[in-house]
């Protein structure tokens, strides 16, 4: 069955809406029945992602089986994930193998505000070795992005031999490249710059790569956000003789941006709007993906671009969007989201030396302590506290959403159900590896609480366990995932509250 067309995915959901009622103002209640057997879109072990900068690899010492603290905050997000490395930094590294290569040539390359300066910086063999030690510690693979803009095909080739020898079954692809649909803006000619002429660069560089590593798969193209990219490069496709063994289109998305946009706030990320242009970004990208037999990986993205907005991507508030955006991809058929963060610095260098959140924050009087406090950038899952480390709220909903890695999805349409209510609410069902049901449901309304009552079939027998995403407020700067008392099923039903601003996952066994 083609899972592309959503639509069709959700038509054929055998969810029933048996009662509408409201409870005052405040609360809402709706059955929803679900259907006993799983046959939508599978989510991979390795589902859960996180997105760092290539510069990341200047410090040898952060991606390394020796930094136990960051080791042990992945293994908490996702026992199995992907790291991706990329970012825009990555179109000024080179490649350094031994402590005495020299710095090649660089060409020249327009400065324009708001876009990365061409300082340029060496990748080297210690922190690629430092790389594999720290992804075998983890038990995650790794996505190596490497650059496009300001690089040669030889240089390319002779990075991704040593990465993959080094990585060895821990590299999943390579990616070459990042947002590529915007080098017009300073890195390549505006006038001739398009989908057409990057392929061309791409094909180039990824020839090479292969003649030095046979076994080489890639993502591509790593678009910012002109979706119409991975649509002509799908039409294309099949004229290219030999092509290199693609395995995923990836792109990336931001909800809004920069900071300083007064429409980047909490009721505008959560609205059910937003979810809806996130579905028509996916319809594109599946559609281009089906034509070439692969599938998606939304491989950079969060709640605010350039570094994220204090009080919006650092609440839990973003918790709360990014549950949703990650389940909502995997209903795509969507192979895995990658959150964008790391150092404060080396993000902050990624779009020109600044965090407009840090320029927020001083301009409206915030004491130096507070500021330092907060994790930089904003947006990041896993925050770095001097030698510390944490997961932030957007990591506690990339988690919550993760407990479905390796599940297959059931084909109904919960949220529609839930959503005639006039609750801001959304709900995803799957049937995990040991057969056990699972539905998660988010109420992402401000106010209304959700009062539901799940139908699993009458002929169905087992034991309810609850866990539940909740903070004291949805602004509050920290997340929660909790175990509840575990529940019996009464004649295959189950009845529960969802509170305003949180979340529930219902596993039936």
């Amino acid at each position: 069955m083609n899972w592309i067309d959503r639509r069709r995915f959700l038509a054929a959901g055998a969810v029933s809406l048996a009662a509408t009622s409201m409870r005052g103002q405040s609360a809402a209640e709706v059955t929803l029945t679900i259907p006993p057997e799983a046959t939508g879109p599978h989510v991979p072990e390795d589902y859960v992602g996180l997105s760092y900068e290539v510069q990341q690899l200047l410090d040898p010492a952060i991606f390394s089986a020796h930094n136990t603290g960051l080791i042990r905050e992945f293994k908490a997000l996702s026992p199995k994930g992907v790291l991706r490395l990329g970012g825009n930094t990555s179109e000024f590294e080179w490649w350094k193998p031994r402590p005495e290569s020299p710095e090649p040539k660089h060409p020249q390359t327009r400065e324009v505000g708001g876009e990365p300066r061409a300082k340029y910086y060496p990748v080297t063999a210690e922190s690629v070795r430092n790389l594999g030690t720290f992804l075998r510690a983890t038990g995650w693979t790794c996505l190596y992005g490497i650059g496009m803009g300001t690089n040669t095909p030889e240089r390319a080739a002779t990075e991704a031999k040593y990465v993959a020898k080094a990585l060895g079954d821990r590299l999943q692809c390579f990616q070459i490249g990042n947002e590529a649909d915007l080098f017009s803006r300073h890195l390549r000619d505006p006038n001739t710059w398009s989908a057409k002429a990057y392929l061309d660069e791409w094909l180039a560089i990824a020839r090479a790569v292969t003649k030095a590593v046979p076994a080489a798969q890639f993502g591509m193209p790593d678009v910012a956000a002109d979706m119409n990219w991975l649509t002509q490069i799908a039409e294309i496709w099949p004229s290219i003789e030999n092509p290199p063994h693609v395995t995923a289109l990836t792109h990336h998305y931001y909800f809004g941006g920069p900071a300083t946009n007064p429409d980047v706030n909490i009721p505008n990320l959560l609205k059910s709007a937003t979810m809806a242009r996130v579905q028509k970004m996916a319809d594109t990208a599946t559609g281009a993906a089906y034509k070439m037999g692969v599938r998606v990986r939304m491989t950079e993205g969060n709640t605010c671009y350039r570094g994220g907005k204090p009080g919006v991507s650092d609440v839990f508030a973003a918790a709360l969007w990014s549950a949703d955006y990650a389940l909502l991809l995997a209903s795509n058929n969507y192979s895995g989201v990658n959150l964008h963060g790391g150092a404060g610095q080396s993000v902050a260098n990624s779009v020109g030396g600044s965090l407009p959140g840090d320029v927020m924050l001083k301009d409206a009087g915030t004491p130096p302590a507070e500021i330092a406090s907060r994790p930089h950038p904003f947006y990041t899952p896993i925050a770095m506290l001097g030698d510390r480390y944490t997961l932030e709220p957007v990591a506690y909903g990339l988690k919550f959403a993760g407990a479905l890695c390796g599940s297959r999805l059931v084909k109904a349409d919960l949220t529609s159900q839930i959503q005639a209510t006039g609750v801001n609410g959304t709900a995803y069902a799957a049937k995990l590896p040991d057969s056990a049901m699972t539905v998660v449901i988010l109420n992402k309304d401000a106010v209304r609480d959700l009062g539901l009552t799940i139908d699993f079939g009458a002929g169905k027998n087992g034991t309810v366990e609850m866990e539940v995403l909740h903070a004291p407020a949805v602004d509050a700067r920290e997340a929660h995932i909790t175990r509840e008392p575990k529940s019996a099923l009464n004649h295959g039903r189950f009845a529960v509250t969802v509170r305003h601003s949180s979340g529930m996952r219902l596993t039936v066994r």
